[in-house]
């Protein structure tokens, strides 16, 4: 018989009090007040409402390492992106992986492998492969169904998708961002009882006032904190957190323990915060996450004080996974999972053929997944269309990763690099890759650098190329956090140095092959308006 002492929070009943702890293995026999003071909390552990751990570029077991320390229990994870890679069999390596550690991960059916028709994914789930993966205790909820469209035109697979997770009464996801009014109102009434997508609080309140539940999304790319953390106070219980895409180095500095905390410094109830990061997405999903109830698995964290959550201890299943800056975590095997068509390009590959002045730009924005679009004129030289560092008009292209194809080429706005150019094999959600440029000579050196690590993130200047390989699914790195993070961190500072004042350049970049994310974006057959759902 184990047992913890401290201050309980009590947030399915708004209380505190002086209490013991005592917990039999893996689950709590019982919760007692005592009259003895104390000075440490003890509350339950974070759950991120909804994650993709491939884009922390770590394995499922290394994530779970790091996010131990920032008091997080479990993660609602979205599997889709080694899904469109390697399909079922890259969700079985996910949870295989999954199982060798404590931290609690809920995996999802990702809905929509490929996202849409109009890229090349390494996979495809239909309706059948979806049932099946639904028919398995092992998962949890229908990943979010960004194929917002398709609901709209009751498209047949679409439907029968999210009917399986109903009549297995499992929650449906959703991920539909700008969708506002009558659209949103049909969304939500196909069963659709989430989305994390929301950039503007109209957009929110517009979905909450369609039974929806909102999860505010803190990630290295997209932040929506600011624009929504009104809604807490607002709508309490309807309120969660999550950070959706998180990269190593962001993961380092903390998890949802930092949205907390930042609720809190901004006058939020204690319970009310408490209630959207670590309760809530328990309740919604059904997970097998304790809640400081008898009866419940003993998950918790003990913290110093509220108001700052400098995490302690963090317990999961009446084990102390975390303890004063000490990591308690098994060793795991080294299996890997890809797939990859390594072949070299050119810089001619990259020329774009046009006797058309005018080409439509895709516009980024620092901190957001949506662009903007615009229809610059530029150059025509030898028949070929030129980019114009001078007014930060880049190339953007996008390689086909799977087979062997002459690559899209586009412009884009908003990256700065004056002289290089940056690639990634992370590119939503299909995953090829992915770079902007330039010039066709950097362009095709750093794309070749990621075939022949078949995968990666890579930058090259005038005087260096670098590389951090991503053996697994093109996605993942099987090193450890701090040294995947020290690389990531050494490409966005050349990323910086080459002129780019983004944020986070590799993961903005990332999203860029986001179709289903208004407003222009670029896939491997071209460039696409994601408002039209058609080619541009």
């Amino acid at each position: 018989m184990d047992s913890v002492k401290g201050i309980v929070l009590d947030v399915l009943n708004r209380r505190r009090f002086n209490g013991e702890i005592i917990f039999n293995g893996q689950g709590i026999r019982s919760i007692n007040e005592i009259d003895e003071l104390q000075h440490e909390y003890i509350l339950p552990g974070f759950t991120d409402a909804h994650i993709h751990i491939e884009s922390s570029m770590l394995l499922p077991s290394e994530f779970a390492r790091i996010a131990v320390r920032h008091g997080t229990v479990a993660t609602v994870s979205d599997p889709h992106e080694i899904a469109n890679v390697c399909g079922r069999e890259g969700v079985d390596f996910m949870i295989d992986n999954s199982r060798q550690v404590p931290l609690k991960f809920f995996y999802g059916a990702p809905s929509c492998v490929p996202a849409t028709a109009f890229e090349s994914a390494g996979a495809r789930l239909d309706a059948a492969d979806v049932k099946a993966l639904l028919d398995r205790d092992d998962i949890y909820y229908l990943a979010e169904m960004m194929n917002w469209p398709g609901v709209l035109s009751d498209d047949e697979e679409v439907m029968a998708k999210i009917k399986a997770a109903l009549a297995r009464k499992k929650p449906v996801d959703g991920h539909a961002p700008g969708l506002m009014g009558e659209r949103a109102a049909k969304y939500a009434s196909a069963g659709i009882t989430t989305d994390h997508e929301c950039f503007t609080k109209q957009e929110a309140l517009d979905k909450l006032k369609n039974g929806m539940k909102i999860a505010i999304r803190e990630g290295s790319a997209a932040k929506n904190f600011n624009a929504l953390i009104s809604l807490l106070g607002e709508f309490p219980g309807r309120i969660m957190f999550c950070s959706d895409d998180k990269h190593p180095d962001d993961l380092l500095e903390g998890h949802i323990n930092l949205l907390v905390t930042r609720a809190l410094n901004l006058g939020y109830d204690l319970f009310d915060t408490l209630y959207a990061g670590c309760v809530l997405p328990a309740l919604h999903y059904n997970l097998e996450v304790g809640l400081l109830r008898e009866g419940d698995p003993a998950d918790f964290i003990i913290v110093d004080d509220p108001e700052t959550m400098a995490i302690q201890q963090t317990w999961i299943n009446g084990q102390c996974v975390f303890d004063h800056g000490q990591v308690r975590m098994p060793e795991v095997d080294g299996k890997l999972i890809n797939n990859f068509t390594s072949w070299s390009t050119r810089p001619e590959d990259f020329v774009m053929a046009s006797q058309n002045h005018r080409q439509p730009v895709i516009v980024a924005q620092d901190g957001e997944l949506i662009t903007g679009k615009s229809l610059e004129n530029l150059d025509i030289i030898n028949g070929s269309v030129q980019s114009d560092p001078g007014r930060d008009i880049l190339k953007i292209v996008l390689v086909n990763r799977y087979r062997q194809s002459a690559p899209a080429v586009g412009f884009i706005k908003n990256f700065g690099i004056r002289e290089g150019a940056i690639a990634s094999s992370v590119a939503h959600d299909s995953h090829n890759i992915i770079a902007v440029g330039s010039s066709d000579d950097y362009l095709s050196a750093v794309v070749n650098a990621v075939m022949e690590n078949k995968g990666g993130l890579a930058a090259a200047n005038e005087t260096v190329l670098e590389v951090l390989p991503l053996p697994v699914a093109g996605l993942m790195s099987d090193r450890q956090g701090e040294e995947v993070a020290a690389a990531y961190g050494q490409l966005s500072r050349m990323a910086r140095q080459m002129g780019s004042r983004l944020t986070a350049p590799f993961m903005l970049i990332s999203f860029m092959a986001l179709l289903v994310i208004p407003s222009l974006k670029i896939s491997d057959k071209g460039m696409f308006d994601a408002e039209r759902f058609r080619f541009a």
